[in-house]
């Protein structure tokens, strides 16, 4: 006979000391000073409002450049309204996976309006962005194909070219000469059953736009599938529709993935293209067959907020308005900001502890930027990035932008 002996949990006090692997503790303890002592420990710290224009973190209030919430949409009395209705009518949770019974009518409603949005015969919802590329590229590539990928691409994008198996060649970050050699390569190889290029629409550590124009010509003269991952330029791009409909593309390329918790400012992703592709995926996709759907207030939120940006363009204009503002203040003042052709202002400071501590300075007097390092940029190019909303005042914006003259100039960065 076996006795399974458990520790009570409510007798476990804070602050109790716990044994683990003496192994373990090693490499935690060593790994993380290291970290700490190169200037790449991140440390998080939550929020005490909403995550609007101004937040309040500690008690103190910031001018916050940090948050992905480009429209202002995460905190719109329209959808809060929406998202009320919405766990009256069907509760906090959908219950269930998609395929079994967690498809309720609001998903459907969400997909057809997506696919509406961005001019697609269909649209299929996931839990978050990262999941879309976990699931898309997985779902449709294997071992028997390749996949050419821009440098620069998310983390997610990384993690489903991985997950697929498939040969993952790396393109020179928007080299067209290099991605038609690599494709011309690939292609005359004989060796791959299918060929991918995957991009970015919008590269959110700079910037700067994917040249979907020209990658569409060589994906037609080599015959690949295009995948473009637009979670930066829906909303922004295209009078928000995105970096697609911005060239003008929609009918030539085969996956647009987006997310809704950015300019949608709700949460979850979605896959937009052909019927057939969204009708694949929704029996092949992983995270779509095996994890619960995603929430009714959240669908709710969602359609309100595609309804908004399919209703007006002004916030769109407000958004640019300002990013244009801060962009140009910033420049004068002598930061080196790249080459961004989106709202998306990177001050590129170099140094990794540096970076840090002019993210720090910042705080102290009063605007929220964080710092981003290697790993989510290469050594050598840490910069504090920018991301000045539709919510923002101009008042806002030229407190900042003095906040910045200030601190640059005490730390030698202008």
């Amino acid at each position: 006979m076996f006795f399974l002996f458990m520790t009570n949990p409510t007798s476990i006090t804070k602050g109790e000391h716990f044994v683990s692997s003496p192994i373990l503790e090693t490499f935690l303890n060593e790994n993380l000073e290291d970290l700490k002592g190169k200037g790449l420990y991140n440390v998080i710290e939550p929020l005490e409002s909403p995550n609007g224009p101004l937040i309040t973190i500690n008690g103190k209030h910031l001018i916050n450049l940090s948050s992905n919430n480009y429209l202002g949409l995460a905190t719109d009395e329209r959808l809060k309204e929406a998202a009320k209705d919405a766990i009256a009518k069907y509760g906090v949770g959908a219950g269930a996976v998609r395929t079994i019974n967690g498809t309720l009518k609001l998903h459907v409603e969400l997909e057809e309006k997506l696919a509406e949005f961005k001019h697609t015969e269909a649209a299929i919802a996931y839990q978050s962005g990262f999941n879309c590329n976990m699931a898309a590229i997985s779902a449709v590539m294997d071992a028997n194909d390749a996949i050419l990928s821009d440098e620069l691409n998310h983390a997610s994008i990384i993690d489903g070219c991985r997950l697929s198996k498939a040969k993952i060649i790396r393109v020179k970050h928007s080299d067209m000469e290099d991605l038609r050699s690599k494709a011309k390569e690939a292609k005359e190889s004989g060796l791959y059953n299918k060929i991918m290029v995957i991009t970015d629409g919008v590269f959110s550590m700079d910037g700067d736009i994917a040249r979907l124009p020209e990658i569409v010509k060589i994906a037609e003269e080599f015959d690949l599938i295009t995948y473009v991952d637009d979670a930066h330029g829906s909303g922004v791009l295209g009078e928000g529709a995105g970096t697609v409909k911005h060239f003008g593309l929609s009918d030539k390329i085969d996956f647009q993935i987006g997310t809704l918790s950015k300019a949608i400012g709700v949460v979850g992703g979605y896959v937009a293209g052909k019927k057939n592709l969204i009708d694949w995926l929704k029996v092949r996709s992983r995270p779509f067959l095996f994890s619960t759907s995603l929430t009714p207030a959240d669908v709710a939120a969602s359609i309100r907020s595609i309804e908004i940006l399919m209703e007006s363009t002004d916030l769109n204009k407000k958004l640019w308005e300002n990013g244009d503002y801060l962009k140009k203040g910033l420049k004068e003042l002598g930061f080196t900001i790249g080459n961004s052709e989106t709202p998306i202002t990177p001050c590129i400071i170099g140094d990794e502890s540096l970076t840090q501590q002019f993210s720090q300075r910042l705080n102290e007097e009063g605007v929220y930027a964080k710092a981003i390092v290697f790993p989510t940029v290469s050594k050598g190019t840490g910069r504090v990035r920018n991301l000045p909303t539709a919510a923002h005042t101009k008042e806002m914006l030229d407190q900042a932008i003095a906040i910045y003259k200030k601190v640059g100039t005490e730390m030698g960065v202008i």
